[in-house]
């Protein structure tokens, strides 16, 4: 006897994709500004492919992967990671990245029964507590501990 599995198990998986510092690039209107960046990570979630998915937010699969190798790109390469299931990459965050994920915070990306719903601007405290200590410790460097 056969039996259908379990409703559960058909269900897809829970798509979710970590908040990423967005690539900093010039600004332009066909290019790929933070809010593509994060349509095009919530669709490569969902299943797609590189290549649709980039011409699905409008770029070409080449400038994908430009935009991957790109200095200050390793918060967005790492998420791609994630979402695509590639084993994490250690990685150190660099004091520029740092310095940006403080200032501008991360973007977060929001995924509701397989659509991507919204993207929220997160701050990143961490990186801004990090950054305050940092200037802490240059300011004085006589203080116990420096």
């Amino acid at each position: 006897m056969n039996q259908p599995p379990p409703r559960a198990l058909n269900r897809p998986r829970h798509i979710r994709v970590p908040a990423f510092a967005p690539v900093p690039v010039r600004p332009r209107k066909d290019g790929w500004t933070p809010a593509r960046q994060a349509a095009f990570l919530a669709a490569l979630a969902q299943g797609g492919g590189v290549e649709a998915e980039a011409l699905r937010v409008g770029l070409s699969r080449e400038s994908a992967y430009r935009l991957r190798r790109k200095p200050g790109a390793g918060s967005f390469a790492a998420a791609w990671d994630k979402v695509t299931g590639k084993p994490p990459e250690k990685r150190k965050v660099t004091p520029e990245e740092r310095a940006v994920r403080a200032r501008f915070g991360l973007l977060k990306v929001r995924i509701y029964r397989g659509r991507h719903i919204a993207t929220e601007l997160k701050p990143d405290n961490r990186a801004l507590l990090s950054l305050l200590a940092q200037i802490d410790r240059a300011a004085d460097p006589d203080r116990p501990g420096a």
